[in-house]
């Protein structure tokens, strides 16, 4: 059960979140927004966000600031959104969405480590692929291809690991 505190956090958050993507929507001053978001898996699940905005799930990143690299950017975001530390990561892919606002993001898989907590964004949880492919945001759905990939990829390698135990 969440504190007093907690909820006014989250309703908080809801408020500006919706305002703000509003807002840059019908007035995009800066042109396309730059963000990076991060997979975090663990066997055959997958790190999520489920954003107190009520827009559903998201993968942990978030929108770069000013100058900001687009690592560096994955690193702030998945610490603010997680409590974990990015401990490595590989660029996979870059997409343009309009979903939201217009911005360019950037998709990392990563490792992370810490102590998993929540922020005033969300909540973070472990999903399967199945879970989250109805509820992930519209504008992080291009990378659900490349979820796929990592989640074949993933039960593969773990029945070659089945077969040599039983060889």
């Amino acid at each position: 059960m969440p504190t007093p505190l907690q909820s006014l956090k989250r309703r908080l958050f809801w408020i500006v979140a919706r305002t703000c993507f509003t807002l840059y929507r019908l007035f995009p001053l800066f042109g396309s927004l730059r963000a990076s978001v991060g997979i975090i898996r663990h066997g055959q699940t997958f790190l999520v966000i489920q954003r107190n905005d009520g827009r559903g799930f998201s993968l942990p990143g978030g929108i770069s600031s000013r100058k900001e690299a687009e690592i560096d950017t994955l690193r702030r975001e998945v610490l603010e959104e997680t409590g974990l530390t990015v401990t490595g990561e590989e660029l996979k892919m870059r997409y343009h969405s309009t979903a939201d606002v217009p911005c360019d993001i950037s998709v990392f898989e990563a490792e992370a480590s810490g102590e998993l907590k929540g922020s005033w964004e969300g909540s973070p949880r472990w999903m399967t692929l199945p879970e989250l492919e109805p509820r992930l945001l519209e504008s992080q759905r291009p990378v659900l291809d490349l979820l796929r990939k990592i989640s074949a990829e993933v039960h593969q390698d773990g029945d070659a690991e089945k077969k040599g135990k039983t060889e």
